[in-house]
């Protein structure tokens, strides 16, 4: 008996990535890494130092605090942006082609949310499931 090489018709496709068009920035593409068990895995323990630290803040009655702790929510989705962001398409940032990095540091703010929600969305938490 011999093992064909051809892939079975009935085999189930998946793709590690989607493409989203901006509502914010028409014409502009991102591409997003959907959620796997290594990248949950990889997210949370990212993620752990940030979160205590927003939970902290969150509860401080001071100004200070709750500066911090605003603080801390933007770093969250700035890491978010780092970790499931593959691709952006259709926006130059200062003449050249944007990528994650150059989209944080210099890019629309809007744009930055868009992905940022899109990302926290693909990997099936709501907001209440997030602060937990």
């Amino acid at each position: 008996m011999t093992k064909s090489l051809l892939r079975s018709p009935n085999a189930v496709r998946y793709e590690s990535s989607r493409v989203v068009e901006s509502a914010a920035l028409p014409g502009v593409r991102f591409t997003v890494r959907r959620m796997s068990y290594g990248r949950r895995s990889e997210l949370i323990a990212r993620m752990r130092d940030l979160m205590r630290r927003a939970e902290f803040h969150e509860a401080s009655p001071a100004l200070d605090g709750k500066a911090e702790a605003s603080l801390l929510a933007m770093d969250v989705d700035k890491l978010y942006l780092e970790w499931g962001l593959a691709q952006v398409d259709g926006i130059e940032i200062d003449g050249l082609p944007a990528t994650a990095a150059s989209l944080i540091a210099s890019g629309p703010e809007e744009l930055c949310r868009e992905i940022a929600q899109t990302i926290k969305a693909e990997c099936g938490l709501d907001e209440e499931e997030r602060k937990n």
